[in-house]
């Protein structure tokens, strides 16, 4: 059976730019009790423990979201959060793409201050390992962190920007649902339960954050969607989608975690921004739960541009 969240269902708030307006709750969208349904049986169809979803529409202006303020541990979709940090620190002048940095292995855990290290065996990507003791470009460690989900690019990212400088970057843009709490790998945190955890409203925010363009430069904004679009992990969101699709993701999984969060591109219709986050037993089969998120995907898909065909263009 799927966990409940504390609140289940509800709508998502519109950005902070925007005139307040009543939240869209599920009874506002077309269909919205047929998504719920869907996804708690592709949920429940392969024992996932729990199912946090949201979306938000650009084309018909509406989201909506299944338990999608229930708290799941972040596993790499963290590094989302981590890549705004980044990028606001470069638009805000504190820090330039180009600068150099010493790729180092050290790291302190942010429990008691002692010091550890990614294991190669535990990181995705060997670029960055094999470049301990040279230098590389923030851009470089920034794409590494996303694209091949580097764990010692995105420690290094968070050494030279600085945790709390972060949190204050997520406080800022007013993200609800993020909390960055530790680097990655640093298990004496994880063994006092000091975790980086996520909601799909929280994720959904961020990637907001990212797609609307007035937070950042163009160009600026351009780079980090061009990172999220080289995602090379496409067995979740983009799975479900139809070969036409365009997707910057960023995928999240550890043995009791699966999750997915991306802004899908369709020809002839603005993008959607949507959220899949799912728990398991640590014994759940890989492909099972890749394959619920990517059916996740194609639910919301067909619900999301269900009436595009009749409304046009219209907001």
């Amino acid at each position: 059976m799927l966990a409940a969240g504390r609140k289940g269902e509800r709508g998502l708030h519109p950005p902070a730019h925007e005139e307040a307006r009543d939240p869209v709750t599920i009874s506002d969208v077309s269909g919205g009790h047929s998504l719920h349904h869907q996804i708690g049986a592709i949920g429940a169809e392969r024992g996932a423990e729990a199912v946090g979803v949201a979306y938000y529409d650009y084309h018909h202006r509406i989201g909506w979201g299944y338990r999608a303020d229930r708290w799941f541990h972040a596993a790499s979709t963290i590094k989302v959060p981590v890549l705004l940090g980044v990028f606001d620190a470069i638009e805000q002048g504190r820090l330039k793409a180009q600068s150099r940095v010493h790729v180092r292995n050290r790291f302190l855990s942010a429990v008691d201050g002692s010091p550890y290290r990614v294991e190669p065996t535990r990181d995705a990507n060997s670029d960055v390992q094999q470049a301990i003791g040279r230098t590389m470009q923030i851009r470089e460690l920034a794409r590494h962190m996303i694209v091949t989900s580097s764990n010692l690019a995105t420690n290094l990212l968070i050494d030279i920007i600085g945790l709390n400088q972060i949190q204050k970057t997520i406080e800022r843009f007013g993200l609800h649902g993020i909390e960055l709490r530790r680097g990655v790998e640093d298990m004496k945190a994880w063994e006092q339960d000091v975790n980086n955890r996520v909601t799909a409203d929280g994720l959904l925010s961020t990637l907001r954050v990212i797609q609307e363009e007035e937070h950042f430069s163009e160009e600026l904004r351009a780079e980090m969607l061009d990172i999220l679009h080289a995602q090379e992990f496409r067995g979740g969101i983009p799975a479900g989608l139809p070969d036409n699709a365009k997707v910057a993701n960023k995928t999240g999984e550890i043995s009791t975690v699966a999750h997915d969060a991306g802004i899908v591109s369709l020809p002839d219709r603005e993008p959607y921004v949507v959220v899949v986050l799912t728990e398991w037993q640590p014994d759940a089969s890989v492909v099972g739960r890749k394959e619920t998120i990517a059916r996740i995907s194609r639910a919301v898909y067909e619900h999301v541009t269900d009436g595009d065909s009749m409304q046009g263009g219209a907001a």
